[in-house]
């Protein structure tokens, strides 16, 4: 059929079989009452798409939604104080960090390790967790979830200032755009702040997400991207979009990193492959290559209709799973 005819007429094995879908507006789903597992509680579920989180949040309180996700600060404190709502947290899949996409050229200041570790030492990252999720996302030293933790560089802007001056940059250093990845423009915000605050001024470029996709692949960007990286998977698929020099977003592939990395990819014993990815995301560490923030987890408003939302049924899926687990209250 193609993709068109499968657009049309999608077929699936799930809980939930579909009706209807308007792209950008939203898809209509019932129930698969024969579903192996079990049939679902809610016989119809309608997803919409809502750009603005103040207009999820509306939609919520008016009772044209049960479930808001990705609530922003301001929203999420809202619904706490209010009785007729509750907050659910969800995510840690994804990983916010600081890529410097222009460390590999030798004429960017991005280029000396120590204005990359400048950089992250301007970051407070348990201040922006509060003010981003209300405390609920991590903090982090690695872009690889809590199975190999490494310890965040320590929030210290006396020593970012001094590693600034150590490169040459007393007085700091324009270090022109900074990308927040579409739609966490609050978080570029809060991100340029901290290092203006030690000197790195920057310019806020925000993007709709398909052309900022288009252009981070095709290595039109340059400067800062306050990036986030979700894929599913294991280390090595984590790293590979952005590790490796033939990955879709990397701008500053390393000859021994590639090495190793090919060498994880055809190693058979677990183990020499677990050390092989170790010693990647040490290496990317002390190098500065990237400068992690912190493991996303969101908070979504909830109305009082639904028994259980299905929130981290699946750790960590971040979506509402299995869907046949949602309930609303009888």
């Amino acid at each position: 059929m193609g993709p068109d005819g499968f657009k049309k007429n999608p077929v699936g094995l799930g809980p939930y079989k579909f009706v209807s879908h308007t792209p950008g507006v939203e898809l209509v789903m019932e129930a698969n009452e024969s579903y192996w597992r079990k049939m679902p509680s809610v016989k119809r579920l309608v997803y919409k798409s809502v750009t603005e989180s103040t207009t999820r949040v509306a939609m919520l309180k008016r009772g044209e939604v049960d479930l808001a996700y990705l609530l922003d600060a301001p929203q999420a404190l809202e619904l706490k104080r209010d009785p007729n709502f509750k907050l659910a947290f969800s995510g840690g899949i994804g990983t916010f960090y600081l890529d410097f996409l222009d460390q590999a050229d030798p004429k960017s200041p991005w280029h000396d390790r120590r204005v990359r570790l400048a950089a992250s030492h301007a970051l407070d990252r348990k201040a922006l967790s509060e003010a981003e999720t209300l405390g609920a996302s991590r903090p982090t030293g690695s872009m690889i979830p809590p199975k190999f933790e490494l310890e965040p560089h320590p929030y210290n802007p006396a020593r970012a200032k001094q590693l600034l001056a150590e490169a040459g940059y007393p007085n700091g250093f324009d270090a022109g755009d900074l990308h927040p990845w579409p739609p966490y423009t609050t978080m570029g915000e809060a991100v340029g702040g901290y290092l203006g605050a030690v000197g790195i001024k920057v310019r806020l470029r925000t993007m709709e997400r398909a052309a900022f996709y288009s252009a981070l692949a095709s290595k039109k960007i340059h400067g800062l991207c306050v990036c986030i990286n979700a894929v599913y998977g294991n280390a090595a698929s984590r790293m590979a979009e952005t590790v490796p020099s033939e990955g879709a977003f990397s701008y500053a592939g390393e000859p021994d990193i590639d090495a190793l990395y090919k060498q994880q990819s055809r190693e058979t014993d677990p183990r020499k492959r677990e050390a092989l990815l170790h010693q990647i995301q040490r290496t990317l560490h002390e190098r500065v290559r990237f400068a992690p923030i912190m493991d996303f987890i969101w908070p979504s408003g909830v109305s009082t209709r639904v028994a259980e939302p299905a929130l981290m049924l699946i750790d960590p899926y971040p979506w509402s799973a299995p869907l046949e687990d949602v309930r609303l209250k009888k």
